[in-house]
C-alpha cells in the first residue's frame, strides 16, 4: 500500500494543504482561511478545513507523516495537533517554521537563505533544512522593514507630511485619500482648510481601522505606493527604494554563515528564495529588491510552502535518494509565479 504524506502551510490570510505520494505525485489539495495563531480567530479550524479538503476521497489510514509550516512554532503546535486528531489521522504532525517550508517549496537544496516580504518581513539562513539564523521578523511596531505594513505606514506618513508642507507634494495624497476615504483631492488647488480637514479625517479613519482590523490593515496601502511609483512619483519611488535597501540588508545579514567570521554579502550559502506576495508577484518592490541584491545573488521565487512541507514529511520517512527524487518532482509540478 502506497503511503501518503501531508504538508500544510498556515499563513496569516490563507492555509494550504498538499497530500503527496511516495514518488512525488500530488494526491490532494486543500485551502482555507488563515491559521496564524496571533491573528486568526480559530487556527485549528482553518487547519482542519484545509486538511479535510485535501484528504477528500483518500484513505486516511495511509497517511504516514505530516509537516505543518507555521509562524510561531511553539504556539502553533497545539492547534496543529488538534486539527490532525480531528481529521482522524494516525500519529502526530511535525511543526516547523513557515520560512522553512517556503524555502523547501522552491528548491530541493539543503542550504540557502529565504527572504520574505508580505504583511511582515524577515529572512532566515537554512542549513540541512533547518533554520539556523534569523534577521528581522520583529513585528510591525519594532521591525518588519520593507514589508507591506511598513510600506503602507510610510505612505500615510509621507501623504500627511505633504499635506502640512513638511515634505514635497506627492501623488500619494490623492491615492491614499482614495484608498482610505474613498475620495480624491479637489480638481482645483487644495486650500489650507481642505488640507487640515483631510488630515484630520485620515488620522481618525486610520486609527479606527488599525484598532478594529489590526496593524496588518496598513499593508492594504502597499499597492497604492506601487501605483504611484509606476506613475513616476518620486516620493513613492523613495519609499520603495528604501524598502528594497532594507530587505536586501536583512537578506545579507541572515545569509551570513554563523560558523564563519568572514562577511561576504553576496554569499547566501546556496539559493536565495524570495517569498511573500510582495516578492513573488510582479511588483515594483520585487524589481527593486532584485536590483538591490545584485546580479550575483542566486535568487529563485518561492512557489508553494505546502509542497515544501510535504517534501519535508517525505524526507523524514523515506531513504534520502527516493525522498530527493520525490522532492524534485513535487517542485516541478508547481508553476513558477507569473511575472518572475
Amino acid at each position: 500500500m502506497t503511503a501518503l504524506f501531508v504538508g500544510v502551510d498556515g499563513g496569516g490570510t490563507s492555509t494550504r494543504c498538499v497530500v503527496a505520494g511516495e514518488t512525488g505525485e500530488v494526491a490532494g489539495r486543500g485551502r482555507s482561511g488563515g491559521a496564524n495563531v496571533l491573528s486568526a480567530p480559530d487556527p485549528a479550524a482553518s487547519l482542519l478545513a484545509a486538511l479535510t479538503a485535501a484528504l477528500e476521497g483518500l484513505n486516511r489510514s495511509r497517511v504516514a507523516g505530516g509537516v505543518f509550516g507555521l509562524a510561531g512554532v511553539a504556539r502553533g503546535e497545539a492547534p496543529a495537533v488538534q486539527a490532525w486528531r480531528a481529521a482522524g489521522l494516525p500519529g502526530l504532525p511535525v511543526v516547523v517554521p513557515d520560512v522553512l517550508v517556503a524555502f523547501c517549496g522552491a528548491t530541493p537544496e539543503p542550504d540557502g537563505t529565504v527572504l520574505v516580504s508580505g504583511t511582515g518581513a524577515m529572512a532566515a539562513r537554512i542549513r540541512d533544512r533547518a533554520v539556523v539564523r534569523r534577521a528581522d521578523g520583529l513585528g510591525w511596531l519594532l521591525g518588519d522593514e520593507g514589508s507591506g505594513v511598513w510600506i503602507g505606514r510610510h505612505a500615510l506618513t509621507r501623504a500627511l507630511t505633504a499635506l502640512d508642507g513638511r515634505t514635497p507634494p506627492t501623488l500619494l495624497v490623492d491615492l491614499v485619500a482614495a484608498a482610505v476615504l474613498g475620495r480624491a483631492a479637489p480638481a482645483h488647488e487644495p486650500t489650507p482648510e481642505w488640507s487640515r480637514e483631510l488630515t484630520a479625517r485620515l488620522i481618525d479613519v486610520v486609527y479606527e481601522r488599525v484598532a478594529s482590523k489590526g496593524a496588518a490593515w496598513l499593508g492594504t496601502l502597499s499597492p497604492v505606493v506601487d501605483d504611484a511609483a509606476r506613475k513616476g512619483d518620486p516620493v513613492a519611488g523613495d519609499i520603495l527604494d528604501e524598502a528594497a535597501h532594507r530587505l536586501s540588508r536583512t537578506a545579507k545579514v541572515a545569509g551570513r554563515d554563523p560558523e564563519r567570521d568572514e562577511d561576504d554579502g553576496d554569499d547566501f550559502g546556496g539559493p536565495l528564495v524570495l517569498a511573500g506576495s510582495l516578492l513573488t508577484e510582479p511588483t515594483e518592490l520585487a524589481r527593486r529588491v532584485r536590483a538591490a541584491l545584485g546580479e550575483r545573488a542566486p535568487w529563485t521565487p518561492a512557489r508553494d510552502g505546502a509542497v515544501g512541507a510535504a517534501a519535508l514529511a517525505l524526507r523524514a520517512a523515506l531513504p534520502a535518494d527516493r525522498a530527493h527524487e520525490a522532492h524534485v518532482r513535487l517542485i516541478e509540478r508547481v508553476p513558477v509565479p507569473e511575472g518572475r
